[in-house]
């Protein structure tokens, strides 16, 4: 059996504004752009893909599936994120290495350290 990863489905109160804010933050592109679907990618023909979608609830507790980052500069890249729109988020974490931050609509995703070795 073969499968193809083709993209992550992301919950969002207003899908278009919250796609529009992870295609800045990631540098991706638009590739389909509709009030109930907005999906971005690294590139045009590159998987996979975020794809966000309406719900009519609000997110209240932690996801259960988050994405993680590793910058060159973490520092450098969390006050990029925050400047953007992005906020800190305490799920629980600690003292870590990794910086937990959730975007417009709070879910979260954790900004890496450098790559140990």
């Amino acid at each position: 059996m073969t499968l193809e990863w083709e993209q992550v489905i992301v919950d969002a109160a207003d899908p278009v504004a919250l796609g529009r804010w992870w295609a800045g933050a990631l540098g991706w592109v638009t590739v389909h752009d509709a009030p109930d679907e907005y999906e971005i990618r690294p590139a045009p023909d590159r998987l996979p893909g975020l794809l966000f979608v309406p719900v009519p609830e609000v997110k209240t507790v932690k996801n259960r599936l988050h994405l993680d980052f590793r910058p060159v500069d973490q520092r450098a890249e969390v006050e990029r994120l925050l400047a953007l729109g992005a906020r800190h988020a305490d799920v629980g974490q600690g003292e870590a290495t990794w910086v937990t931050l959730a975007d417009p609509e709070g879910n979260e995703f954790c900004v890496l350290g450098a790559r140990q070795g």
